[in-house]
């Protein structure tokens, strides 16, 4: 029996754009995924939290979606960086296909290096704003 093949280079995307609501979770794992659920389940909490002390700093009642997204951002680069004939073990065992990356892979590597820095710093630098500063300069 033959199992769906699975794109190592539309899941690194998946990871990448959609990594904080788990996508990629469920792409690779169906809809059994708890870590997939997890991470969908980020989106909720930040949203009620967010809601109920909107007074708050969003970088505080976010929280759980924006360490989701940064875990997201990890996930696409493992993911992408996975050797093909590891993804395939792991992912295509059954599918009858061998896995190839291209240079489509490396540029969303790099999109996924710069989008996670990007996010990493501005997490950094609004903390550090609210912790010395209160939040003046946001």
């Amino acid at each position: 029996m033959t199992s769906r093949h699975k794109n190592k280079t539309f899941a690194t995307l998946l990871a990448t754009l959609f990594g904080g609501i788990g996508l990629h979770r469920f792409y690779l794992h169906g809809l059994g995924d708890r870590w997939g659920w997890l991470h969908l389940s980020s989106l909720a909490v930040s949203g009620f939290v967010t809601g109920q002390w909107f007074e708050q700093p969003l970088l505080l009642t976010a929280a759980p979606l924006v360490l989701s997204a940064i875990a997201g951002f990890v996930t696409a680069l493992v993911l992408g960086l996975t050797p093909d004939d590891k993804w395939d073990q792991a992912h295509n065992p059954d599918s009858g296909k061998q896995s190839r990356s291209s240079g489509w892979l490396a540029l969303v590597l790099v999109l996924t290096t710069g989008l996670g820095a990007i996010s990493v710093i501005a997490v950094l630098a609004r903390t550090l704003d609210l912790l010395f500063t209160g939040g003046a300069y946001g």
